[in-house]
């Protein structure tokens, strides 16, 4: 087995600092108490679809370090890793209408995706990372999914606090920026242990 990709690695630090980036421009943008477009405002969001097109990279590459032992567990993670994919598509689409709202009229999110698309894309990540961590021999310690977790519950209760969350997100995310995870991608399926 190897270690975690330099590329890996390098989104588990370059996403929460677009995050941090975008939290904290969208605190500047509100000093004048109203968030809109202004330079703070597109920055902000080209940072934050900047994270989200490297987010849904970033699942895709976590489902290589998922243990594939069982066919039950590689359709789990195929099934995480479909919606954690399709949820960042909504975020990019919604963030793209923010920034340019000619699309936004013309071609809306429809609404139950705007509220299901951020949720795929939470419970698609977490059901990745708490495989690595459920996982024999161990992936990823357990407190990694759970400060994840902590980052996405942040942003849920105020936007105000993606700063905080992005924080979060990349202590959850520092065992695999150092290497610590391992490559599970080729690890042998036993096909009759699945039931």
């Amino acid at each position: 087995m190897t270690s975690t990709t330099r590329t890996t690695r390098l989104l588990c630090f370059l996403i929460p600092l677009l995050l941090l980036s975008y939290g904290v421009l969208r605190l500047i943008d509100g000093m004048d108490g109203d968030h809109g477009p202004g330079v703070a405002w597109n920055v902000g969001h080209a940072f934050f679809l900047a994270a989200f097109l490297l987010f849904g990279a970033f699942v895709v590459m976590l489902r290589g370090l998922v243990p594939a032992t069982t066919t039950r567990m590689r359709t789990a993670a195929g099934a995480a890793t479909v919606a954690g994919v399709f949820g960042a598509c909504c975020f990019v689409w919604v963030i793209l209408g923010d920034l340019f709202p000619g699309l936004a009229e013309s071609a809306p999110l429809p609404e139950p995706l705007e509220l299901a698309g951020p949720m795929a894309f939470q419970l698609g990540m977490l059901a990745l990372l708490i495989m690595m961590a459920a996982a024999r021999p161990r992936r990823l310690p357990v407190w990694s999914p759970a400060l994840v977790f902590v980052a996405f519950a942040l942003i849920a209760v105020d936007l105000d606090l993606i700063p905080l969350a992005a924080v979060a997100l990349m202590a959850g995310l520092a065992p695999l920026a150092r290497g610590r995870a391992q490559d599970a991608a080729h690890a042998p399926v036993r096909e009759g242990a699945a039931g």
